[in-house]
């Protein structure tokens, strides 16, 4: 039995619903690891911990772009989402710092996807 439109409309506004307005992935596959994006992870999840923040944090699969791993998507309200690249501590700090704080982005680490 095949899916209506309005029936997938209104399981994908659900979904919209449910999930969370504000968060952070970074890329976890092998390239990712790799290139340290088990550090990158933490330093966000304390990051979001230690201020308190409504932001889920979360682990996401390679967006095929190896050469710029660790990668990091953001999408906070009041923000454009973005992707940033080549992420090591230091730059999770900013992402943390301007982005996810100040609205401002990280212009030299965006990437386009």
């Amino acid at each position: 039995m095949a899916m209506t439109r309005d029936e997938l409309n209104k399981l994908k506004q659900e979904a919209q619903s449910k999930s969370p307005r504000n968060w952070i992935r970074v890329g976890y596959s092998t390239c990712g690891v790799a290139a340290g994006a088990k550090e990158v992870l933490e330093v966000l999840t304390e990051e979001v911990q230690a201020r308190n923040m409504d932001v889920v944090v979360k682990k996401c699969g390679c967006v095929g772009l190896c050469s710029a791993e660790p990668m990091v998507e953001v999408n906070i309200e009041g923000a454009p989402r973005v992707f940033y690249g080549k992420v090591n501590k230091e730059v999770a700090h900013r992402i943390m710092d301007e982005h996810v704080c100040q609205k401002r982005l990280v212009e030299n680490h965006i990437y386009e996807i």
